[in-house]
């Protein structure tokens, strides 16, 4: 999940809060809290150095004539639509390794990804953008992509946007089960990640934690140290799903952004997903849940055990310093990790 520009093992996720974050009030009732959609640090087609520009428009086959920066993410850097001299559209990627090296490395595992699922995209017709080329100039790198006409949904989300996205989520699932790709485990993707209230326990300071949170904190250890077994599976899975990584077109759904791309349950991408949703306006992450026939059939224990490391994740990475070109994920990340914490109490 975890996250964007890739937080979840450094980074994913995607709102800017306007609004002070208690993350004293653990597990109490709160209103689902409402935000902008998500706004990171992005770097304009024309700051580009000259000899990368040049670099993505000989991949693109013309000169780049309109570039307009997209909304959205936390990833440092080029995000652009571009139109070419040819009236050929992409979606352009790219990130200094100067900047952050993670994203750098995730914009390498996002190609390889997509590389090998090139032909299954294809062949299936996925909701998947393609790549079109990639441009290794380091420090820089850049991804031109299909260009996708299509909105992000609608912030609050409605619940038609809801109704939409979870169904898409369905199909695909269905469609990429078994992974058709090799790609880790989630539970070997996430193992050094979803460590959060292990991490906790071993401080003799936890400085910042909740009361709920700090009462509870060895019972949380152990429950986060099942997560991965619960988790096993062969579902190809996204594990960043959120507002900014989803396009609503005219006849479908388009899910973006793959450089964490594992496989496992299917129910893990709805509890990945949830929390965003919820601080985002729509539904608490249970009645989430409730709209996905992955979602309606996962076993209480399971459930319980990968939203204790979920929770422990964002819980953990809220307390610690921002990470180079993301100054407001941790903003971000204490909001879900509130209301991760609501919806565990709910559970255990």
């Amino acid at each position: 999940m975890p996250g964007s520009g890739g937080e979840w093992r450094e980074a994913p996720e995607s709102l800017i809060v306007n609004a002070r974050l208690n993350q004293r009030g653990g597990c109490r009732k709160l209103k689902a809290m409402t935000g902008p959609p998500a706004a990171g640090v992005r770097t304009a087609w024309a700051d580009v150095p000259s000899p990368v520009r040049s670099a993505i428009e000989e991949a693109c086959g013309s000169a780049v004539v309109e570039a307009r920066t997209q909304p959205g993410g936390f990833s440092p850097g080029v995000a652009a639509r571009v139109r070419c001299a040819n009236q050929a559209r992409y979606f352009v990627k790219a990130a200094s390794g100067e900047i952050n090296r993670d994203t750098q490395r995730l914009h390498r595992q996002e190609a390889a990804v997509l590389s090998a699922l090139d032909p299954v995209i294809a062949a299936r017709r996925l909701p998947i953008p393609r790549l079109r080329a990639t441009v290794d100039r380091d420090p820089w790198i850049a991804l031109v992509l299909e260009d996708v006409d299509g909105r992000h949904p609608a912030q609050p989300w409605s619940s038609g946007d809801i109704g939409r996205v979870v169904a898409a989520l369905d199909r695909l699932a269905e469609t990429l089960t078994p992974a058709p790709i090799r790609v880790p485990a989630v539970g070997d993707l996430y193992a050094s990640a979803f460590t959060g209230w292990r991490a906790l326990a071993r401080s003799s300071r936890p400085d910042g934690l909740d009361r709920w949170s700090l009462a509870r904190l060895g019972e949380l250890a152990a429950l986060e140290a099942t997560w991965a077994a619960h988790t096993a599976g062969d579902t190809l899975l996204h594990t960043d799903v959120r507002a900014d990584n989803l396009l609503l077109t005219s006849d479908g759904v388009v899910l973006v952004d793959w450089p964490s791309a594992c496989r496992g349950a299917a129910f893990a991408e709805l509890v990945f997903f949830a929390p965003s949703v919820a601080m985002q306006g729509g539904p608490e992450p249970a009645d989430l849940l409730a709209l996905s026939a992955a979602g309606r059939g996962v076993d209480a224990q399971a459930l319980a055990a990968t939203v204790c490391a979920v929770a422990g994740y964002l819980t953990y990475r809220s307390l610690q310093p921002a990470p180079a070109g993301l100054p407001t994920v941790r903003a971000f990340q204490a909001g879900l990790g509130q209301i991760a914490r609501r919806w565990l109490a709910g559970l255990i």
